[in-house]
């Protein structure tokens, strides 16, 4: 009975879609506001249902209901409790459902924290939420359907992929999607701001909030899924330019430049098509992102589905959704009111030439992930583009992006003179070249030095940013801590952005540059060495768990004759799925990780061991999650918040400060 019920609130929840992305658009067109107003309880009745769906969905997994069909497919009675409730979204039915489910949560956020929006503004954005959800409702009851029964129920079920057996999966694909469906508010409210003609400054403010939070919680998603890459797959990387990795990073590059844009046409009014066509773009990369995903057209170990047909749904609905608002884009655009000039050199000029960057990042990146299936498609010949292509390609663009990241903050609004610039340049300049030098002195390659200079670069011209923010040295110790307190969280917000992107280019760089790798055969009280490291395999031991066995392989680190620690590695058997898995032992410091993998092997020939040692390489995550916080630092800012008062005014002043 109980998916029985979570079926029939999906098809509640397909109807109110339907009803929320027609009636309050024909509203908005006719000035009816009764019209309008049902939009918003048709956001928060979408909610209810889907989330009663999920829940029911969830009940099933829980108590190992085999008749349902994806319970049957993708659980086991010996799974552990927390892998049965992860295993709700570690499935291609289950994963949409909360993709959908999270869809409906941005969506009925609104009509609760926006009652200060114009009604017709509000009512055409959750009209287009509404035509999302229904596409996306639709695919799961039509193609997707979680609740399916068998005619005969398994006395057991197939279990879950073990490789997504891992309390990392509890995390990853929640922040995940939080992170790709949220930008649905931004293509929305750009929808919107298209129909109705008219973008101000309450526009700009109302979305900053939801990229920011969409930016952050997509961070996080990125980082998390790199972390379990890096200890669960057993390779030893944190980052390996899979299609699927790109294909997070594809929106995460476009809401970077979104987020930035958007403050542009906030303060000054400008950038307004471009704001509004990257709003666009951005959630559209997520579409495809969720495409590449699904269609079967890619291998990946990430991948959830491999049906056609499935692939083919989602590809009609990115093409409606995008070719719909780029062709009004194209019609409407043109209606904007045109922003204000701004001089070369501005802050303006400055988060222009970061969005330039930044979408040429994107296009690398789009670029190397599919031109390959085009070539596939179009001569049926099989090209791979590998890490080079974006190593070198990626690199580059980043680095000149880090180079104005560092200079752009210091610059103000309209307008500036170089000769403001000529001290803090001169430190920014003595300063990398210092870095550079000291790396180059330790014998370290001039790669390094260029990446640990830059590095420098940004954290010295965000920390020179901040202290003429407080006014630092022309003004008492006491008043500038007093301004300090005054500022908006915004400002540290963009401290801890910043300063998270040069704590990660200290990681990438040393994980890709000096790391060290030994692959070898050991027997048991056998030692060897690596970057200063002595290893010994203490013994290899069998070991059975509920739902796997494992060999067990125990080792002894030690740096200059005295033991610093034991790490433990194991290669994973499960028999429901028949599957082998490997469990890497990390010993983990500030500065660099030691890395074991056990591979296969016996008593007689002894084991494969692969060790490496990763400088830096935690820096990568840590400057990950700076980046994260900074943006829901950022959120906290007073400045983001709207009267709850409905403002009815066609336009809101701008502010120039």
């Amino acid at each position: 009975m109980t998916a029985e019920i979570g079926n029939f609130t999906l098809i509640l929840a397909f109807l109110l879609a339907i009803v929320q992305s027609t009636v309050p658009f024909l509203g908005a067109q006719t000035n009816n506001s009764r019209l309008m107003q049902l939009a918003n309880f048709t956001a928060i009745g979408q909610l209810i249902f889907i989330l009663i769906a999920f829940i029911a969905l969830t009940i099933s997994f829980v108590t190992s209901d085999f008749s349902v069909e994806l319970v049957a497919r993708h659980s086991h009675t010996l799974k552990p409790l927390l892998y049965k409730f992860t295993g709700v979204w570690a499935n291609h039915e289950g994963s949409m459902l909360l993709w959908v489910a999270i869809l409906c949560l941005y969506g009925a956020a609104v009509p609760i924290f926006g009652k200060a929006l114009p009604d017709k503004l509000k009512a055409l954005a959750l009209s287009v939420q509404g035509m999302i959800a229904t596409g996306f409702i639709g695919f799961v009851l039509f193609t997707s359907n979680p609740f399916s029964r068998l005619a005969v129920a398994p006395l057991d079920g197939n279990g879950l992929n073990p490789l997504l057996q891992d309390p990392g999966l509890a995390f990853h694909p929640p922040f995940l999607y939080l992170g790709y469906v949220g930008f649905s508010m931004a293509f929305s409210f750009c929808v919107a701001a298209l129909i109705e003609g008219r973008v101000d400054a309450l526009w700009a403010r109302w979305l900053r909030p939801w990229v920011l939070a969409a930016w952050s919680f997509l961070t996080i998603g990125i980082a998390l899924g790199s972390v379990w890459a890096y200890y669960e797959l057993g390779w030893g990387g944190w980052w390996f330019w899979d299609p699927v990795e790109n294909a997070s990073l594809l929106p995460w590059l476009a809401g970077t430049a979104l987020l930035h844009s958007i403050m542009v046409v906030e303060r000054r009014h400008s950038l307004v098509s471009w704001t509004v066509l990257l709003g666009i773009l951005t959630f559209s990369l997520s579409l495809i992102g969720t495409f590449l995903v699904r269609s079967g057209i890619i291998t990946s170990v990430h991948a959830f589905a491999n049906d056609p047909e499935r692939g083919f749904y989602i590809l009609v609905m990115l093409l409606l959704a995008t070719g719909g608002a780029l062709t009004l884009y194209a019609l409407r655009s043109g209606k904007l009111r045109r922003g204000n000039g701004f001089k070369m050199l501005s802050k303006e000029a400055g988060l222009a030439i970061n969005n330039i960057l930044l979408v040429c990042a994107t296009a690398i990146v789009f670029l190397g992930t599919f031109y390959p299936l085009f070539v596939d498609i179009l001569s049926d010949e099989k090209i791979t583009v590998g890490p080079p292509f974006f190593n070198l390609n990626f690199g580059y663009i980043i680095a000149v992006l880090i180079v104005f990241m560092g200079i752009g903050p210091m610059l103000k609004w309209r307008g500036d003179n170089w000769r403001s610039l000529v001290r803090p340049m001169i430190i920014l300049a003595s300063g990398s070249i210092i870095v550079f030098a000291s790396i180059i002195l330790f014998g370290k390659a001039s790669m390094g030095a260029i990446g640990f200079a830059l590095a420098f670069w940004l954290i010295a011209g965000t920390c020179i940013t901040f202290s003429k923010k407080v006014q630092l040295g022309k003004r008492s110790p006491a008043q500038s801590w007093k301004l300090a307190k005054s500022l908006p969280a915004g400002v540290y917000g963009f401290v801890l952005a910043h300063l998270g992107v040069a704590v990660m280019v200290i990681g990438v760089t040393g994980m890709s540059l000096w790391a060290k790798e030994s692959i070898l055969m050991m027997q048991p009280q056998q030692t060897t060495e690596l970057g200063g490291y002595t290893i010994e395999l203490r013994d290899v031991r069998d070991l059975t768990r509920s739902n796997y066995t494992a060999e067990t392989a125990r080792f002894n680190l030690s740096k200059a004759g005295k033991h610093i620690g034991t790490l433990s590695s194991e290669r994973r058997f499960y028999p429901v799925r028949e599957m082998q898995t490997t469990e890497a032992g990390i010993f983990v410091r500030p500065t660099k990780n030691v890395y074991v993998a056990l591979g296969q092997g016996d008593t007689e020939r002894g084991w494969a061991i692969r060790i490496y040692v990763h400088p830096f390489v935690n820096w990568i995550w840590i400057g990950a999650l700076l980046m994260a916080l900074g943006g829901f630092v950022a959120l906290a800012d007073r400045r983001l918040r709207l009267s709850r008062k409905p403002i009815t005014n066609t336009r809101v002043q701008q502010n120039e400060n």
